[in-house]
């Protein structure tokens, strides 16, 4: 098993669907950041706006408010920080603090800013959707088509970005999971049993996050809060396919599993 870094999920938002409200206030952020750390997260992705459909709009200006204070606390401390963001304006505030990763749920779709991704040091972590925007969409999707819409996004995005100058090595490519891919689970499941022809089609790094996810609820009958053994085993199945980075709600999980895997594998 290739080695997969641990990214632990921190929502400084109203409305994502499995932690919204909870960190919103600086300091509980900051004391949440704190214990993902020492549970043994690689890095702590801050989101400051909800993807999930039912979620306001959150303006440029509003993300960076949420962001900053616990972005200057964390990265004096010695943080590795990932930051979820679709805007430029907000993208552009975390390049300027040399941030490690940058997430775009929309695979940064504009060509105008790949001049800036060009001269970063951050890596991209280019994410599919079946349909494009802000927001999960709610569409009911055959799996098969799944499978060509993300080799076709993954091999456009990649061109386009390597031809304007990013370096191949700072690419991640992120398959989307659960509402992103369809409201039915079976394309999730699809793209997770194939994560490793991805990996090996493309030579690049790629981070899966099915943290919590409504297809796991389907497989399951789980509620929200229920899903942590279904995460796990969805989670230890992409660091077997060799999946470079996961986003996940509960560090101290995975990095028990993925140490006894390890221990296993060194006999």
């Amino acid at each position: 098993m290739r080695e997969t870094r641990i990214i632990g999920i921190l929502n400084m938002t109203e409305d994502s669907f499995s932690d919204g409200g909870l960190f919103l206030a600086p300091e509980r952020a900051v004391r949440r950041a704190r214990e993902l750390v020492a549970a043994g997260a690689d890095f702590i992705e801050l989101g400051a706006a909800s993807s999930h459909p039912e979620a306001r709009p959150v303006l440029p200006d509003e993300e960076i408010r949420r962001l900053a204070p616990v972005c200057e606390t964390l990265l004096g401390e010695g943080v590795r920080l990932s930051v979820d963001t679709r805007n430029p304006a907000t993208q552009r505030f975390c390049l300027e603090r040399d941030i490690d990763i940058l997430n775009d749920i929309e695979g940064f779709p504009d060509p105008a800013f790949y001049p800036e991704l060009a001269r970063a040091r951050c890596k991209l972590v280019v994410m599919h959707s079946i349909v494009p925007g802000e927001r999960a969409p709610r569409v009911h999707t055959p799996p098969d088509a799944v499978m060509s819409a993300i080799e076709g996004f993954f091999r456009a995005r990649v061109t386009a970005l390597t031809r304007a100058g990013v370096a191949r090595e700072r690419i991640v490519l992120d398959p989307g999971m659960g509402l992103f891919l369809g409201s039915n689970p079976e394309p999730s499941f699809r793209v997770l049993a194939h994560l490793g022809d991805f990996r090996e089609r493309f030579e690049t790094a790629m981070l899966v996050s099915v943290s919590r996810k409504g297809f796991l609820g389907d497989a399951t009958g789980r509620g929200v809060a229920e899903r942590g053994a279904a995460t796990l085993a969805a989670e230890i199945w992409a660091a077997l396919q060799g999946v470079a980075y996961i986003r996940t709600h509960d560090v101290a999980s995975l990095r028990d599993a993925l140490r006894v895997i390890g221990a296993i594998e060194s006999g």
